[in-house]
């Protein structure tokens, strides 16, 4: 039977891969112009809620980069998914409301020295029951809604304020999501003007992120913050799609080494040797480094010893409350 799965999953698989090899090698001929073409299939069985599972399916195929989804129940999952993101978006409303968005500050140390130099801020989640909880469990699914920018400005009032509390420097981070929007970058402005004594203890971390919008305006904030003494650093840099033309069209003072890299530097050829090269580059363009995810001393000997001018990781210290 063609509709009972436990029998036919495996020809209804090898059939459809073999007509999306088929598609994707045809090409389509439009007033003598050729174009490839491609196909993203979702498929499901049963009586109920086909369309729906083949739909959802077919999101997620497209979000995932997948060729083709077998989506049964795949609404379910979806429907499930957002009851969850929306107790977690209720979860934050509340945190925001009692003033429960902190920040916790994590230490960057001068690898000659030793001494620290800056910290970096940090967002925590402080919940109803008083668990501290990481970005990861919150920070993404609050871009869905509105409450991502009012995180962004807590934080930012959070890092200022702290200045007046210690002597060294502040790094805070900011994505493109942050610096594209107006609101956002007036607020920067205003926090900017009203601690002017101390902008040139703050650095702004660049996040590096493929759905930059208008890379101008990325542009025009630095160019700005810069001359009133802020400096610029650049975050994750050697993860992803790194873009090398930035260290120099960006006037960055900093670059941090991605975590991934100083992680397996010890145990991989390829991460030190990435390493190295960012190093190397980052130092004919009077650039310094900072190494993330500094975890041991034998990854600390090890980045000091290829030349990264600072470290950063629970090696040299845990995120804390200033």
């Amino acid at each position: 039977d063609f509709f009972n799965f436990s029998s036919s999953q495996t020809n209804v698989n090898y059939y459809l891969e073999s007509f999306v090899k088929n598609i994707r090698k045809s090409i389509l001929i439009v007033d003598e112009i050729e174009y490839d073409l491609n196909i993203i299939v979702s498929y499901t069985f049963g009586k109920e809620h086909l369309y729906e599972d083949a739909k959802c399916g077919l999101d997620e195929a497209i979000n995932k980069k997948m060729l083709i989804k077998y989506a049964n129940d795949s609404s379910i999952q979806e429907h499930i998914e957002a009851k969850k993101n929306m107790e977690v978006i209720k979860m934050v409303k509340i945190a925001l409301d009692n003033y429960k968005i902190v920040s916790y500050f994590q230490p960057i140390i001068n690898n000659k020295t030793k001494i620290i130099e800056k910290y970096e801020s940090l967002v925590r989640l402080v919940d109803e029951e008083g668990n501290v909880l990481s970005p990861y469990s919150f920070l993404d699914i609050s871009k869905k809604g509105s409450y991502y920018n009012k995180i962004t400005h807590r934080v930012l009032e959070n890092s200022f304020k702290i200045l007046e509390h210690i002597s060294t420097k502040i790094s805070i981070n900011l994505s493109s999501l942050d610096i594209e929007k107006e609101e956002t970058r007036d607020i920067l402005y205003e926090l900017l003007e009203r601690y002017s004594s101390d902008t040139s203890r703050i650095v702004f971390e660049l996040l590096e992120d493929e759905s930059v919008k208008d890379f101008a305006v990325i542009k025009r904030f630095i160019q700005k913050v810069k001359k009133l003494g802020v400096m610029i650093a650049i975050d994750d840099f050697g993860a992803g799609y790194s873009n090398f033309e930035h260290l120099i069209h960006l006037d960055l003072d900093y670059i941090k080494i991605d975590g991934s890299i100083v992680k397996n530097i010890l145990t991989n050829d390829s991460s030190k040797i990435i390493a190295q090269t960012i190093v190397e580059f980052a130092k004919k363009l009077n650039i310094k480094t900072v190494a993330e995810y500094v975890s041991s001393e034998e990854i600390y000997n090890a980045v000091k010893e290829i030349g990264v001018d600072y470290a950063q990781g629970y090696y040299v210290g845990k995120p804390i409350i200033l």
